[in-house]
């Protein structure tokens, strides 16, 4: 089972390939325009998007390069332009995989399954350590000295990015573009509470830190903790 993200706007061929791939034991959820897609997908992590390119709001080669700026999820482009141009330009976007319609549910699953065997391939192993602490992107869980711990799915982004850098000291600023998508304007202050609050998880303080390390001007690093602490 997948958990799917399909961006159509058609009604009627969302709601027959959402049935359609729930019968295949698929958990799918869809999105109707470009930008709910984009956010379905930063918000949620599908294991892939099924994405029309005659969207209302953005074609979905825009979003296509949109959202290859944010993420590396695999994207089946599923679409009515048959020609070599659209597939060729689609493929050059970053799209996984190209399927013309009409198809059938039976079609796409079998494109998908095919997609996620050729990543998975690729993505054998692809979690964090630093430390004691561990981060696996694909199962969005977390443990520190082999315990779980409790994240939102914010404080999972942010640890995560922080920890795939080891020892970078990493700005605010670019915190609030890489992980909340605020590419201008935001507020520091919201980088500061859930450091507070991914440094009560860790059992740590600002005043105390074992993994989070603050350079007062600068932003914030990840590092394993200083020996004997």
């Amino acid at each position: 089972m997948a958990n799917l993200l399909l961006v159509e706007d058609d009604v009627t061929i969302r709601i027959a390939l959402t049935k359609g791939l729930r019968e295949r034991g698929h958990a799918v959820s869809s999105a109707s325009t470009a930008l709910d897609g984009l956010r379905g997908t930063v918000d949620d992590r599908p294991d892939l998007v099924v994405l029309d390119l005659g969207l209302p709001d953005l074609d979905g080669l825009e979003m296509l390069r949109m959202l290859r700026a944010v993420s590396q999820v695999p994207v089946i482009v599923a679409t009515a332009r048959d020609g070599d141009p659209a597939m060729v330009g689609a493929l050059d976007a970053g799209a996984d995989d190209y399927v013309v319609k009409p198809f059938t549910a039976a079609q796409l699953d079998a494109r998908i399954r095919a997609v996620l065997r050729r990543s998975g391939d690729s993505r054998a192993d692809d979690s964090v350590t630093v430390g004691t602490l561990r981060l696996d992107p694909r199962s969005r869980e977390a443990t520190l000295d082999g315990a779980p711990l409790d994240l939102t799915p914010r404080e999972f982004d942010l640890l995560h990015y922080l920890a795939a850098r080891p020892g970078e000291v990493i700005g605010k600023r670019e915190l609030l573009t890489q992980v909340w998508q605020i590419p201008y304007g935001g507020a520091d202050k919201t980088v500061d509470v859930h450091l507070s609050w991914l440094r009560r998880k860790l059992g740590e303080t600002a005043q105390s830190p074992r993994y989070l390390f603050t350079v007062r001007g600068v932003g914030v690093k990840l590092a394993p903790p200083p020996a004997g602490s």
